[in-house]
């Protein structure tokens, strides 16, 4: 176990302590083997889970004390499969984003001085090839809200020290403070000074240096901080995790993401971008990005289906029930369960927590269905269209809402994506025709077209009626006829 140190300034560190790896590679480089080593997935679920306090007989204590006790419930973890793709992602981009910036081989050592001096004399151009192989790359964590993307990447990083102080490598002097990762929140104006002057200030917080204000009081432009804020990044930072993504604006879009990549090319540090679907659009915009996003690792955490993940989330939870008569669960309330919260792991818990003050401030004290419906519709009033949106499936619907666009989809799609596979609509002069699906494909090439029959509520029906098909599909939701935003000036 890592002994502690404590910072000048407070802060807690952990004296390197050096692993030897199965790969060779790894076994050279000080910052890797001063990290954890690797583990499997049974290791990695015992490290990720967090259970919490609970004594049946608390179900008997005073009322007073246990709505105070179902409040514990938020901070229960119980990982799921996707946590374990989000631990390996981010244990993977930090130990090859460190190959390539090993402080003992020549070569980068090299590198970083040449690098250094043209920072000094503001000769170094951010915008142009590093003479540098990088080995870092990036990732994307992009899910819906409430799904726990910001807590899981914390909990996850929780397991790696942030701060590793290292003092004697195989036997040579070697004196250097090592940030395992650090969080930046983008900023709301898309302002790169303000990512930088954030980013010196996190350092100082941590080390208790005084980047921020010598860079501060010097009155440094942005493209004069942001070769030193990646020098700063370059010489210690194992990953910087940018959060809130989707708050880019179309006018800082370009500009920030060539500093992204400058960070990655020319200072070799691996980036996490987290965020909701509506920033999937800044990295299909920058190809650059893209690409390294592709090839590291795209997660994309939409919410749980009524399915066996559902079951065994809902499950992890139910034993911890405060009211004095336990309910076991059943199929009717797992159904219930995921038709008021659509399988967003935030709600499941809020839902589940607001039911049992319900029912110890009502006096029930036990489960209803019904009281699982009255509690949603108070609780989740504001969250309902948004809901609603989920449970359609329309593709359209659910894209008014930022947080819950479908990724890969352009929200101004005619139908959704379950009609295009259902059925292939045929215009020939006056008529629809429906080419039905077959299994057998040779089958289906030479069986003859038919028409369709009429299907009451179908969107099939909707068509055969009338051959004003934009304005029926507009008039049952299918697509918007976007006078609200003409209206509005598309604002």
């Amino acid at each position: 176990m890592n002994n502690l140190l404590y910072l000048p300034n407070g802060m807690e560190a952990v004296e390197a302590e050096y692993n030897e790896f199965p790969l060779e590679e790894y076994n050279t480089n000080p910052f890797i083997q001063a990290l954890p080593p690797l583990m499997d997935k049974q290791s990695i679920i015992k490290k990720l889970v967090s259970p919490i306090s609970f004594k049946e007989e608390e179900r008997n204590m005073d009322n007073a004390y246990r709505l105070h006790m179902i409040h514990r419930l938020y901070k229960l973890f119980q990982p799921l499969p996707i946590h374990l793709d989000i631990w390996n992602t981010i244990h993977t981009l930090i130990y090859q984003g460190y190959l390539a910036r090993n402080p003992f081989d020549k070569n980068y050592r090299r590198y970083i001085n040449q690098t250094g001096k043209k920072i000094i004399n503001r000769t170094f151009d951010i915008n142009a090839r590093a003479d540098f192989r990088t080995t870092s790359s990036c990732a994307t964590l992009i899910g819906h809200s409430g799904m726990g993307k910001t807590t899981t990447v914390g909990r996850v990083v929780s397991n790696i020290p942030q701060i590793i102080a290292h003092n004697h490598y195989n036997g040579q002097h070697f004196q250097q403070i090592q940030i395992s990762h650090l969080t930046l929140q983008t900023p709301s104006n898309s302002s790169l000074k303000a990512l930088t002057l954030q980013f010196f200030m996190k350092v100082d917080e941590l080390l208790g240096t005084n980047t921020f204000r010598k860079h501060v009081s010097r009155n440094l432009s942005t493209d004069a901080m942001l070769p030193l804020m990646g020098q700063v990044a370059q010489n210690s930072i194992g990953l910087l995790i940018i959060d809130e993504i989707q708050h880019l604006q179309n006018r800082g879009i370009q500009q920030m993401m060539n500093y992204f990549v400058t960070l990655m090319n020319s200072f070799g540090v691996p980036i996490l971008f987290v965020g909701t679907p509506a920033s999937y659009t800044v990295f299909q915009n920058e190809f650059r990005i893209a690409r390294r996003v592709s090839g590291n690792g795209e997660i994309i955490w939409n919410n749980m289906m009524n399915n066996q993940e559902f079951l065994f989330f809902l499950e992890s939870i139910w034993r911890y029930q405060w009211n004095r008569n336990f309910v076991s669960l059943n199929d009717e309330l797992v159904n219930v369960f995921y038709e008021q919260t659509q399988g967003v792991s935030d709600l499941i818990v809020k839902l589940f927590v607001n039911v049992q003050e319900m029912c110890i401030a009502s006096g029930k004290e036990e489960f209803t269905v019904n009281m699982v419906k009255r509690c949603a519709e108070k609780q989740f009033k504001l969250m309902k269209p948004m809901l609603e949106a989920i449970k359609s499936k329309n593709v359209y619907k659910m894209a008014q809402f930022e947080d819950l666009r479908e990724i890969g989809h352009s929200p101004d799609m005619l139908i959704t994506n379950q009609i295009k596979e259902r059925i292939d609509v045929i215009h020939t002069d006056k008529k629809i025709v429906i080419e039905t699906e077959k299994k057998d494909i040779e089958h289906k090439k030479h069986q003859d077209k038919k028409v369709v029959k009429n299907v009451e509520g179908d969107i099939r029906d909707i068509l055969k009626k009338s051959g004003e098909t934009y304005q029926l599909l507009v008039a049952n939701g299918y697509i918007d006829d976007m006078a609200l935003w003409l209206e509005g000036g598309g604002k």
